[in-house]
């Protein structure tokens, strides 16, 4: 794969207020909430997003071009997360941050991620802007930081309430298979409610059975059905 050093420079220079001005990330993300929440954090730090939502989609991209930093979701619908970090920490080019990220089992996929080659780790939801553009500086060359003092945005950012309705109804519609990926469901519905702060969603995902029998699944369904009607009509 490319060296991509010669590209970081002839990128334009980090700033303090865009210090991952002229790099580009590609986020491997199965949530458009979680993915619209990184957009908005990759836009107000400089940085041009690009998004996979499965293995395969990300295989091709990376066909394609070298992102300097990879955002790695663990869970993904047609398989896990880690298999691509194990493959691109073996391909890499120089220079790449490979980050692994979940909102699940937090401690645990952090340690997988390591293990399998991944730089660092991100937890989602994210906390902030400060929060998100650190946890990739720290594991980029002090060259390509923004020169003299930064003041971080400590804010968080406020993603589309229609990412959240697609993940919702993404969710209705697995439960509507005739086997429902149960485990991968009850993983990325941890991850969504703790990314919208749904601590009632949250405790029925955690409560889930391997199994997902059919009265749980249609007591899930209402309640998701629920949360949908409970929000505002899109405009």
């Amino acid at each position: 794969m490319d060296d991509l050093l010669s590209e970081f420079d002839l990128r334009p220079q980090p700033t303090a207020e865009r210090p991952l001005l002229g790099l580009t990330i590609l986020v491997v993300e199965d949530s458009r909430y979680a993915s619209e929440a990184i957009r908005l954090m990759s836009l107000r730090s400089g940085a041009r997003l690009r998004r996979a939502d499965c293995l395969a989609s990300a295989e091709r991209h990376l066909n394609v071009y070298a992102p300097a930093i990879a955002i790695v979701d663990l869970g993904l619908p047609d398989g896990s997360g880690l298999d691509l970090i194990r493959s691109m920490a073996a391909n890499r080019a120089s220079g790449q941050v490979i980050l692994g990220s979940s909102g699940a089992e937090r401690e645990e996929a952090e340690r997988q991620a390591l293990e399998a080659g991944a730089d660092g780790f991100i937890a989602k939801p994210v906390a902030s802007i400060a929060a998100f553009q650190a946890a990739i500086l720290r594991h980029l060359p002090s060259t390509l930081h923004p020169k003299g003092p930064r003041e971080a945005a400590i804010t968080a950012v406020d993603p589309d309430p229609l990412a959240l309705r697609e993940d919702l109804s993404h969710a209705m519609d697995l439960l509507a298979l005739d086997t429902p990926p149960a485990d991968y469901l009850k993983r990325f519905l941890i991850g969504l409610a703790r990314g919208v702060a749904d601590k009632g969603l949250e405790a029925v995902a955690h409560g889930m059975d391997d199994t997902l029998q059919a009265p749980d699944r249609a007591a899930l369904r209402e309640l998701l059905s629920g949360r949908i009607r409970a929000m505002p009509e899109p405009v």
